[in-house]
């Protein structure tokens, strides 16, 4: 039962947290500071009071560790909500994150010195020929768009050659990450809540220096038409309410993501999650029109099956299915 409620939380949680977030990338692309700071807030003040039970708890895996990670997980978080202001689209951002097998195999095999097999190696090449079909047609859309002036398209395509850079960026960071935390695990133990508490809590001090821009955006949304809430009747400027709705979907979603981990196997999580980014895909598409031509549904046909071949499905479903036989002759 815990985990069939896990996936539904994934799939609502994450979904719907998409969707919030093309709200209010659309109307104030430049609004990720904000979005993050809200984010990391909400997640901090809850593993506080829970999970540090007011700071009285102390915690399995030393600060110092956390200190790390947590100057990479706050640049990461940073860095990918930024980037939705340098012409890049949703779906764009949602494939590109996908790539996170291939930075995870290559800092794999720089810093852990890890083999794969060509079976592995070929479903990452099918899933970098995904990203970069993806990536080259969506050029090919910010040039062709921006037909104001030959100045201004340029400046969008550099723009928008900035915004892949910083997801570049961003992908191999939160692939050292996680190999950072995989280290971490095998000394200490798995502490994934703790983990999430303190990622979120120590960065808190950094959004000092992003403060003006959250300020301007915290105005901007002062500004915007009230919305009446749906059984609460109370009227609230609606990007306000488009944040508090990404709030606390995000939490949804990260709280279904880890009850996964702990139910479920690697390879269970990485498939729900794989299929919960092809559901918000889909819907991105189809609810906000964003422009998505047969070449883009090629990459992303690429990206998902290389990712699958990467994770092994068939094979351990294969595996799952002649063990049901078995069990079932006995």
């Amino acid at each position: 039962m815990r985990p069939a409620f896990a996936v539904g939380l994934v799939f609502a949680g994450c979904c719907s947290n998409v969707i919030f977030l093309e709200l209010l990338a659309r109307k104030h692309p430049g609004c990720g500071n904000i979005v993050t700071f809200a984010q990391f807030l909400f997640i901090a003040v809850e593993g506080f009071l829970f999970e540090a039970d007011l700071g009285r708890k102390r915690p399995a895996i030393p600060i110092r560790y956390y200190a790390v990670m947590v100057t990479m997980f706050f640049t990461v978080s940073v860095v990918n909500n930024y980037a939705l202001n340098l012409n890049i689209a949703m779906p764009l951002h949602m494939i590109f994150r996908s790539g996170s097998l291939i930075a995870n195999m290559i800092l794999g095999i720089i810093i852990l010195k890890k083999r794969y097999s060509v079976f592995k190696y070929t479903s990452i090449a099918l899933v970098s020929v995904g990203i970069f079909i993806c990536t080259f047609m969506s050029a090919k859309q910010v040039t062709s768009q921006s037909s104001s002036g030959e100045n201004d398209g340029f400046q969008a395509f550099l723009r928008w050659l900035l915004g892949i850079g910083a997801l570049t960026f961003a992908l191999l960071m939160s692939a050292r990450m996680g190999i950072f935390q995989e280290t971490l695990y095998k000394q200490f133990g798995k502490h994934s809540k703790e983990a999430l508490f303190y990622n979120h809590a120590l960065p808190l001090p950094g959004f000092i220096f992003l403060a003006s821009d959250i300020y301007d955006h915290a105005v901007l949304f002062n500004k915007s038409e009230l919305y009446q809430v749906p059984v609460v009747g109370v009227a609230v400027p609606i990007m306000w309410f488009y944040l508090l709705m990404n709030v606390i979907t995000q939490y949804v979603c990260i709280r279904g993501v880890f009850i996964l981990t702990t139910e479920c196997a690697s390879l269970t999580v990485t498939l729900v999650v794989t299929l919960r980014k092809f559901v918000s895909l889909i819907f991105s598409i189809l609810y906000f029109q964003n422009p998505f031509t047969l070449w883009h549904w090629l990459g992303t046909l690429f990206v998902f099956i290389g990712t699958l071949m990467y994770t092994e499905v068939w094979n351990n479903l294969g595996s799952t299915k002649s063990q049901l036989q078995k069990d079932k002759k006995n």
